[in-house]
């Protein structure tokens, strides 16, 4: 997981004292928090809301050095003004002066990795974050969220074990327990497929979470199925559709979990309650509908009701597998012609003439002698793996 929204990637809050002005959080306007700081002679250092109170990291000491302040702060104001190539290009110089700190260039690397990424830089960004890292100068707030940063960018450019190492080491460091960077974690565990160490985290981010999303939800039904607990993720899903009957998302999602349980049964129940609501809207839903039916014993009948249901409300489209399920369900419940309409409407969507074959096989059966060679006929034109019983049908006196 990534956020993308680029005045929301990071929440630095630097607070420190340049020449007797106060800045804080380089995301805000460094003029405003200046005009604060001189305002009644006071150079008192703001300070900033502790986002990592239970940190083991303990924070550096060292503050901005006297010959880089006019610089930091210039450097503060480009970034302000959203000048990010010019942002870039002072930090770069304050990286590269030997009169820098570690606080000195551990800002400015900051600063040039958030220029980066709101210019689409990310290798960019990231190395400028791992220099964030390196010097070491940042108070906990902001050296925790750049690594943070760091490990949602490794993730974003499919470096997902360096992510996780990332990470790995933020939670351990920071002692972060926020669900939506769990969430991160949980998801890069789930990608490198150690679904067993997902499967906690992904947990502890729902249960820390007041509103956890959906996709969270089916993120840890995910890992649990994956991971070979079917009867895990079936009670997670259930007890979500519980909390929530009338979100049509978390009820579909209940009907996938059972289908993936093999409980066929209970699936078309939770399914069909949505379609008897009219809440059935999407063209995959009535063909996971049918298709349920279609995979339980005697359901011929339900997928046909299904099937022309879909199709008379224009959901369905009429291709060659609805028209093919719609044939076979037909002919198995003993309604002969019917088959026959709709494998004659499947055969010319079919991909070769196996379709039209066994169209001829039960056009013959029912004495349709002249429409059974036609249709031998067409599936030689088609193609068929036996040619053989095709032309016994053409030869029939």
């Amino acid at each position: 997981m990534i956020f993308r929204n680029h005045k929301a990637v990071l929440s630095v809050l630097v607070a420190t004292a340049l020449t007797g002005a106060v800045v804080t959080d380089a995301f805000a306007q460094s003029s405003r928090s200046s005009e604060r700081g001189n305002r009644g002679g006071s150079s008192k250092q703001a300070k900033a809301e502790a986002l990592y109170p239970n940190a083991t990291r303990q924070e550096p000491s060292v503050k901005a050095s006297a010959k880089m302040g006019s610089k930091l702060q210039k450097l503060i104001d480009s970034y302000n003004k959203e000048k990010f190539p010019e942002t870039r290009t002072q930090a770069d110089e304050i990286l590269a002066d030997s009169a820098a700190n570690e606080y000195d260039k551990s800002l400015a690397a900051q600063l040039a990795s958030q220029a980066a990424y709101q210019t689409d830089d990310t290798p960019a960004a990231v190395a400028y974050l791992k220099q964030v890292l390196q010097f070491n100068g940042l108070d906990n707030n902001g050296h925790f969220q750049s690594m943070l940063m760091l490990g949602q960018l490794e993730l974003q450019e499919d470096k997902t074990a360096e992510g996780l190492a990332t990470l790995d080491k933020y939670f351990a460091e920071s002692k972060s327990t926020k669900p939506e960077e769990l969430i991160a974690k949980g998801q890069a565990l789930y990608q490198l497929e150690r679904y067993q160490e997902a499967i906690p985290v992904l947990k502890q981010a729902i249960a820390g979470s007041a509103e956890p999303k959906d996709n969270w939800n089916q993120l840890l039904m995910a890992a649990l199925s994956e991971a070979g607990q079917s009867g895990e993720a079936v009670k997670e899903a259930e007890a979500l559709a519980a909390k929530n009957p009338s979100d049509k998302k978390a009820q579909l999602n209940l009907a996938s979990m059972y289908m993936q349980a093999e409980q066929m049964d209970k699936a078309a129940v939770v399914m069909d309650k949505l379609r008897s609501s009219g809440q059935l809207t999407e063209e995959r839903e009535y063909k996971q509908l049918y298709s349920i039916y279609a995979n339980t014993e005697h359901k011929e009948k339900d997928v046909i009701a299904v099937i022309n249901e879909g199709l008379q409300k224009g959901i369905l489209k009429p291709d060659y597998q609805v028209y093919l399920a719609l044939a076979q369900s037909y002919y198995y419940s003993d309604q002969v012609p019917q088959a026959i309409d709709a494998w004659q409407k499947a055969a010319p969507l079919s991909k070769d003439g196996e379709t039209y074959l066994n169209l001829a096989r039960v056009l013959h059966a029912e004495g349709r002698v002249p429409e059974a060679k036609q249709a031998a006929q067409q599936a030689l034109a088609k193609g068929v793996k036996n040619q053989a019983d095709a032309k016994k049908i053409i030869n029939l006196k």
